[in-house]
Protein backbone atom coordinates (compact mmCIF):
# COMPACT_ATOMS: atom_id res chain seq x y z
CA UNK A 1 0.00 0.00 0.00
CA UNK A 2 1.29 3.65 -0.78
CA UNK A 3 0.09 6.60 0.67
CA UNK A 4 -1.27 9.39 -1.70
CA UNK A 5 -0.47 13.17 -0.31
CA UNK A 6 -4.42 14.62 -1.40
CA UNK A 7 -6.13 11.78 0.73
CA UNK A 8 -3.65 12.47 3.47
CA UNK A 9 -4.62 16.16 3.19
CA UNK A 10 -8.17 15.70 3.12
CA UNK A 11 -8.08 13.63 6.06
CA UNK A 12 -6.08 16.54 8.30
CA UNK A 13 -8.70 18.67 7.03
CA UNK A 14 -11.73 16.55 7.87
CA UNK A 15 -10.86 15.48 11.24
CA UNK A 16 -9.53 19.25 11.54
CA UNK A 17 -5.95 18.39 13.07
CA UNK A 18 -3.16 20.83 13.19
CA UNK A 19 -0.52 19.18 11.80
CA UNK A 20 0.47 15.67 9.65
CA UNK A 21 3.93 14.54 9.73
CA UNK A 22 5.37 12.16 7.76
CA UNK A 23 8.51 10.40 8.82
CA UNK A 24 10.36 7.33 8.03
CA UNK A 25 9.51 4.14 10.28
CA UNK A 26 5.92 5.38 10.97
CA UNK A 27 2.22 5.61 9.12
CA UNK A 28 1.33 9.21 8.48
CA UNK A 29 0.94 10.70 12.17
CA UNK A 30 -1.43 13.47 12.68
CA UNK A 31 -1.71 16.14 15.72
CA UNK A 32 -5.11 16.54 17.28
CA UNK A 33 -6.02 18.35 20.05
CA UNK A 34 -2.71 18.29 21.02
CA UNK A 35 -2.65 14.12 20.70
CA UNK A 36 -0.71 11.94 18.06
CA UNK A 37 -2.52 9.58 16.43
CA UNK A 38 -0.67 7.48 13.51
CA UNK A 39 -3.45 6.73 10.64
CA UNK A 40 -3.96 2.69 10.48
CA UNK A 41 -1.50 1.39 7.48
CA UNK A 42 2.20 0.78 7.31
CA UNK A 43 5.30 2.32 8.31
CA UNK A 44 6.22 4.71 5.63
CA UNK A 45 9.96 3.91 4.09
CA UNK A 46 12.37 6.40 2.82
CA UNK A 47 10.96 5.93 -1.01
CA UNK A 48 7.38 6.88 0.64
CA UNK A 49 8.28 10.02 2.46
CA UNK A 50 10.16 10.91 -0.66
CA UNK A 51 7.42 10.58 -3.58
CA UNK A 52 4.98 12.69 -1.04
CA UNK A 53 7.64 15.09 -0.91
CA UNK A 54 8.40 15.65 -4.59
CA UNK A 55 4.23 15.95 -5.14
CA UNK A 56 3.99 18.97 -3.54
CA UNK A 57 7.75 20.15 -3.02
CA UNK A 58 9.11 22.97 -6.42
CA UNK A 59 12.45 21.84 -7.48
CA UNK A 60 13.95 24.89 -5.72
CA UNK A 61 12.80 23.76 -2.51
CA UNK A 62 14.37 20.36 -3.24
CA UNK A 63 17.41 21.67 -3.87
CA UNK A 64 17.33 23.89 -0.91
CA UNK A 65 16.57 20.80 1.37
CA UNK A 66 19.23 18.88 -0.32
CA UNK A 67 22.05 21.56 -0.03
CA UNK A 68 20.69 23.59 3.22
CA UNK A 69 19.38 20.18 4.86
CA UNK A 70 15.66 21.37 5.41
CA UNK A 71 13.09 24.59 3.62
CA UNK A 72 9.72 25.95 4.27
CA UNK A 73 6.62 26.85 1.93
CA UNK A 74 3.62 27.54 1.69
CA UNK A 75 0.96 25.48 0.09
CA UNK A 76 -2.58 25.16 -0.91
CA UNK A 77 -4.98 22.17 -0.86
CA UNK A 78 -7.63 23.29 -3.26
CA UNK A 79 -9.77 25.63 -1.75
CA UNK A 80 -10.24 23.83 1.44
CA UNK A 81 -6.89 24.75 3.76
CA UNK A 82 -3.80 26.25 3.00
CA UNK A 83 -0.31 24.35 4.89
CA UNK A 84 2.83 25.91 6.30
CA UNK A 85 5.17 22.58 4.68
CA UNK A 86 8.74 22.26 6.63
CA UNK A 87 10.74 19.52 4.46
CA UNK A 88 14.01 18.34 6.09
CA UNK A 89 16.27 15.45 6.12
CA UNK A 90 16.55 12.93 9.08
CA UNK A 91 19.21 9.97 8.99
CA UNK A 92 19.87 10.50 5.31
CA UNK A 93 15.94 10.19 4.24
CA UNK A 94 13.35 12.84 3.60
CA UNK A 95 10.59 14.12 6.06
CA UNK A 96 7.55 16.69 6.23
CA UNK A 97 6.03 18.59 8.85
CA UNK A 98 2.66 20.24 7.58
CA UNK A 99 0.61 22.65 9.64
CA UNK A 100 -2.69 22.68 8.78
CA UNK A 101 -4.02 27.30 8.49
CA UNK A 102 -7.27 27.33 8.51
CA UNK A 103 -9.18 29.67 5.77
CA UNK A 104 -11.80 31.42 7.91
CA UNK A 105 -10.59 33.96 10.69
CA UNK A 106 -11.48 33.18 14.31
CA UNK A 107 -13.81 36.44 15.67
CA UNK A 108 -11.44 37.99 18.37
CA UNK A 109 -13.66 37.39 21.26
CA UNK A 110 -13.85 33.66 20.51
CA UNK A 111 -9.95 33.44 20.63
CA UNK A 112 -10.31 35.71 24.64
CA UNK A 113 -9.38 39.03 23.26
CA UNK A 114 -11.12 41.20 25.32
CA UNK A 115 -13.03 43.95 23.54
CA UNK A 116 -10.54 46.85 25.48
CA UNK A 117 -7.87 45.23 23.44
CA UNK A 118 -9.99 45.76 20.23
CA UNK A 119 -9.99 49.45 20.93
CA UNK A 120 -6.11 49.57 20.71
CA UNK A 121 -6.43 48.32 17.07
CA UNK A 122 -7.64 51.71 16.07
CA UNK A 123 -4.44 53.20 16.92
CA UNK A 124 -2.63 54.95 14.76
CA UNK A 125 0.96 54.20 15.42
CA UNK A 126 2.99 51.62 17.92
CA UNK A 127 3.75 48.36 18.48
CA UNK A 128 2.07 44.98 19.56
CA UNK A 129 3.48 41.97 19.95
CA UNK A 130 2.09 38.56 19.99
CA UNK A 131 4.10 35.57 21.43
CA UNK A 132 4.25 32.18 22.89
CA UNK A 133 6.31 28.77 22.23
CA UNK A 134 6.01 27.30 18.79
CA UNK A 135 2.57 26.32 18.14
CA UNK A 136 0.55 28.22 20.27
CA UNK A 137 -1.41 29.96 17.78
CA UNK A 138 0.28 33.35 17.80
CA UNK A 139 -0.43 33.69 13.68
CA UNK A 140 -4.23 32.37 14.29
CA UNK A 141 -4.48 35.79 16.67
CA UNK A 142 -2.33 38.05 14.60
CA UNK A 143 -4.06 36.94 11.25
CA UNK A 144 -7.72 37.58 13.33
CA UNK A 145 -6.70 40.83 14.49
CA UNK A 146 -5.36 42.30 10.76
CA UNK A 147 -8.59 40.44 9.34
CA UNK A 148 -10.70 42.63 11.90
CA UNK A 149 -8.94 46.00 10.99
CA UNK A 150 -9.40 44.82 7.27
CA UNK A 151 -12.82 44.83 8.19
CA UNK A 152 -13.26 47.83 10.20
CA UNK A 153 -10.69 50.35 9.17
CA UNK A 154 -9.90 52.41 5.57
CA UNK A 155 -5.82 51.77 5.15
CA UNK A 156 -3.24 50.41 3.54
CA UNK A 157 -1.52 46.75 5.57
CA UNK A 158 2.01 45.40 4.72
CA UNK A 159 2.24 41.72 5.71
CA UNK A 160 5.88 40.44 5.77
CA UNK A 161 5.95 36.78 6.13
CA UNK A 162 7.67 33.58 6.25
CA UNK A 163 6.06 31.95 4.43
CA UNK A 164 2.76 33.43 4.19
CA UNK A 165 -0.16 31.63 6.28
CA UNK A 166 -2.86 32.96 6.15
CA UNK A 167 -4.49 34.65 2.99
CA UNK A 168 -5.88 38.32 3.60
CA UNK A 169 -8.54 39.50 0.67
CA UNK A 170 -9.04 43.20 0.20
CA UNK A 171 -11.81 44.44 2.45
CA UNK A 172 -12.16 48.18 3.84
CA UNK A 173 -8.36 48.02 3.54
CA UNK A 174 -5.71 47.36 0.68
CA UNK A 175 -3.50 44.17 1.62
CA UNK A 176 -0.41 44.00 -0.10
CA UNK A 177 1.41 40.73 1.44
CA UNK A 178 4.97 39.72 0.79
CA UNK A 179 6.50 36.46 1.62
CA UNK A 180 10.27 36.45 2.42
CA UNK A 181 12.67 34.94 0.27
CA UNK A 182 10.07 35.05 -2.87
CA UNK A 183 8.92 38.81 -2.61
CA UNK A 184 11.94 40.14 -0.58
CA UNK A 185 15.24 39.21 0.67
CA UNK A 186 14.88 39.73 4.51
CA UNK A 187 12.16 41.08 7.20
CA UNK A 188 14.32 43.92 7.51
CA UNK A 189 14.36 45.03 4.17
CA UNK A 190 10.98 44.55 4.01
CA UNK A 191 10.22 46.81 6.84
CA UNK A 192 12.35 49.67 5.69
CA UNK A 193 11.01 49.16 1.83
CA UNK A 194 7.46 49.30 3.39
CA UNK A 195 7.67 52.48 4.91
CA UNK A 196 7.93 53.81 1.32
CA UNK A 197 4.56 52.45 0.24
CA UNK A 198 2.14 54.27 2.62
CA UNK A 199 1.15 51.65 4.72
CA UNK A 200 -0.83 52.57 7.98
CA UNK A 201 -0.34 48.72 9.58
CA UNK A 202 2.45 46.27 8.95
CA UNK A 203 2.63 43.13 10.53
CA UNK A 204 6.30 41.03 10.72
CA UNK A 205 5.87 37.75 10.83
CA UNK A 206 8.76 37.52 13.06
CA UNK A 207 10.95 39.53 15.14
CA UNK A 208 14.07 37.02 14.48
CA UNK A 209 17.34 39.32 14.45
CA UNK A 210 18.35 42.92 15.37
CA UNK A 211 17.80 44.62 12.31
CA UNK A 212 14.23 43.65 12.22
CA UNK A 213 13.85 44.42 15.35
CA UNK A 214 15.27 47.71 15.24
CA UNK A 215 13.54 48.70 11.89
CA UNK A 216 9.86 47.59 13.48
CA UNK A 217 10.55 49.64 16.46
CA UNK A 218 11.87 52.38 14.20
CA UNK A 219 8.44 52.34 12.05
CA UNK A 220 6.22 52.21 14.89
CA UNK A 221 7.37 55.30 16.18
CA UNK A 222 7.11 56.99 12.75
CA UNK A 223 3.37 56.60 12.76
CA UNK A 224 2.72 52.96 11.44
CA UNK A 225 0.86 50.53 13.86
CA UNK A 226 3.45 47.54 13.81
CA UNK A 227 2.36 44.02 14.91
CA UNK A 228 5.18 41.21 15.51
CA UNK A 229 5.86 37.79 17.09
CA UNK A 230 8.20 36.63 19.64
CA UNK A 231 9.10 33.08 21.26
CA UNK A 232 8.73 34.31 24.66
CA UNK A 233 6.09 33.54 26.91
CA UNK A 234 5.64 36.81 29.05
CA UNK A 235 5.49 40.83 28.62
CA UNK A 236 8.55 40.61 31.03
CA UNK A 237 10.42 38.28 28.93
CA UNK A 238 9.70 39.85 25.62
CA UNK A 239 10.67 43.46 26.87
CA UNK A 240 14.18 41.57 28.10
CA UNK A 241 14.93 39.73 24.71
CA UNK A 242 14.30 43.26 22.73
CA UNK A 243 16.57 44.92 24.74
CA UNK A 244 18.89 41.78 25.09
CA UNK A 245 19.41 41.59 21.22
CA UNK A 246 21.34 45.10 21.32
CA UNK A 247 24.73 45.50 22.11
CA UNK A 248 25.77 47.40 25.74
CA UNK A 249 26.07 50.78 24.57
CA UNK A 250 22.42 50.85 22.75
CA UNK A 251 20.30 49.21 25.39
CA UNK A 252 19.02 52.11 26.98
CA UNK A 253 18.40 54.06 24.12
CA UNK A 254 16.23 51.11 22.65
CA UNK A 255 14.28 50.78 26.18
CA UNK A 256 12.95 54.51 26.12
CA UNK A 257 12.13 53.58 22.19
CA UNK A 258 10.13 50.17 23.17
CA UNK A 259 8.83 52.49 26.55
CA UNK A 260 7.80 55.08 23.87
CA UNK A 261 6.54 52.57 20.94
CA UNK A 262 5.10 49.44 22.67
CA UNK A 263 1.03 49.36 22.93
CA UNK A 264 0.63 45.95 23.53
CA UNK A 265 2.07 42.46 24.77
CA UNK A 266 0.11 39.67 24.09
CA UNK A 267 1.50 36.34 25.83
CA UNK A 268 -0.01 32.57 24.46
CA UNK A 269 -0.07 29.52 25.49
CA UNK A 270 -2.42 26.38 24.29
CA UNK A 271 -4.24 23.75 26.73
CA UNK A 272 -5.81 20.96 25.85
CA UNK A 273 -9.76 21.39 26.47
CA UNK A 274 -11.44 18.57 28.93
CA UNK A 275 -14.12 18.27 25.63
CA UNK A 276 -11.66 18.13 23.75
CA UNK A 277 -9.86 20.44 21.46
CA UNK A 278 -7.91 23.25 22.42
CA UNK A 279 -8.34 26.69 24.15
CA UNK A 280 -5.59 29.97 24.67
CA UNK A 281 -4.63 30.49 27.86
CA UNK A 282 -3.71 34.76 27.54
CA UNK A 283 -1.72 36.75 29.20
CA UNK A 284 -2.54 40.95 28.29
CA UNK A 285 -0.50 43.51 28.87
CA UNK A 286 -1.71 47.08 27.88
CA UNK A 287 0.90 49.98 28.44
CA UNK A 288 0.14 52.63 31.16
CA UNK A 289 1.95 55.69 31.58
CA UNK A 290 3.76 53.43 34.58
CA UNK A 291 4.56 50.03 32.75
CA UNK A 292 6.06 52.80 30.00
CA UNK A 293 8.22 53.98 33.12
CA UNK A 294 9.15 50.12 34.31
CA UNK A 295 10.71 49.61 30.61
CA UNK A 296 12.60 52.68 30.82
CA UNK A 297 14.06 52.21 34.30
CA UNK A 298 15.03 48.22 33.61
CA UNK A 299 12.06 47.40 36.21
CA UNK A 300 10.55 45.00 34.13
CA UNK A 301 10.53 42.13 36.99
CA UNK A 302 7.60 44.46 38.39
CA UNK A 303 5.27 44.15 35.45
CA UNK A 304 3.48 41.15 36.36
CA UNK A 305 2.18 43.46 39.66
CA UNK A 306 1.32 46.10 36.84
CA UNK A 307 -0.87 43.97 35.16
CA UNK A 308 -2.55 42.08 37.79
CA UNK A 309 -3.90 45.66 38.57
CA UNK A 310 -5.27 46.52 35.20
CA UNK A 311 -8.00 44.33 34.72
CA UNK A 312 -9.95 47.58 33.96
CA UNK A 313 -8.00 48.14 30.68
CA UNK A 314 -8.16 44.75 29.92
CA UNK A 315 -4.96 43.00 31.45
CA UNK A 316 -4.80 39.86 32.94
CA UNK A 317 -1.70 37.68 33.68
CA UNK A 318 -1.36 34.12 32.13
CA UNK A 319 -2.05 32.39 35.91
CA UNK A 320 -5.29 34.21 36.82
CA UNK A 321 -6.37 33.42 33.05
CA UNK A 322 -5.86 29.78 33.26
CA UNK A 323 -7.50 29.71 36.32
CA UNK A 324 -10.34 31.28 34.92
CA UNK A 325 -10.13 28.58 32.44
CA UNK A 326 -9.91 25.94 35.18
CA UNK A 327 -13.08 27.35 37.32
CA UNK A 328 -15.29 27.54 33.61
CA UNK A 329 -14.04 23.52 33.69
CA UNK A 330 -12.22 24.19 29.99
CA UNK A 331 -9.00 22.96 31.21
CA UNK A 332 -8.27 20.54 34.13
CA UNK A 333 -5.95 21.77 37.27
CA UNK A 334 -3.14 19.64 35.50
CA UNK A 335 -3.62 21.55 32.41
CA UNK A 336 -3.80 25.13 34.27
CA UNK A 337 -0.62 24.14 35.92
CA UNK A 338 1.98 22.41 33.90
CA UNK A 339 0.76 25.46 31.93
CA UNK A 340 1.20 28.55 34.78
CA UNK A 341 4.47 31.05 34.99
CA UNK A 342 4.18 30.81 38.90
CA UNK A 343 3.25 26.56 39.44
CA UNK A 344 3.77 27.00 43.22
CA UNK A 345 1.81 29.43 43.47
CA UNK A 346 -0.45 28.17 41.05
CA UNK A 347 -0.39 25.08 42.94
CA UNK A 348 -1.37 27.02 46.27
CA UNK A 349 -4.61 28.69 44.36
CA UNK A 350 -5.67 25.85 42.83
CA UNK A 351 -5.44 23.37 46.26
CA UNK A 352 -7.30 26.10 47.64
CA UNK A 353 -10.31 25.27 45.04
CA UNK A 354 -9.97 21.90 46.14
CA UNK A 355 -8.40 20.54 42.88
CA UNK A 356 -5.60 17.75 43.78
CA UNK A 357 -2.78 19.16 40.96
CA UNK A 358 -0.56 16.21 41.22
CA UNK A 359 -3.90 13.31 40.42
CA UNK A 360 -5.38 15.03 38.02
Amino acid sequence: MSYEMNDLLELVHEEGASDLHLQVGRPPTLRLHGSMISVDGPNLEAADTEALMQSITSDQFIQATKTEGGADFGFAYMDKSRFRVSVLKAKGSYGMVLRQIPNEFFELEDIGIPDKIKDLLYRPRGLILVTGPTGSGKSTTLASMINYINQKRSGHIITIEDPIEYYHSHKNCLVTQREVGVDVPSFSEAIRRALRQDPDVILVGELRDLETIEAAISAAETGHLVFGTLHTNSAAKTVDRIVDAFPANMKEMIRTQLATSIVSVISQVLCKKESGGRVAGLEIMVATTSIQALIRDNKTYRLTSEIQTGAALGMITMDTNLLSLYNRGLISAREAFEKSQFPEEMRERLEALGAKVSES
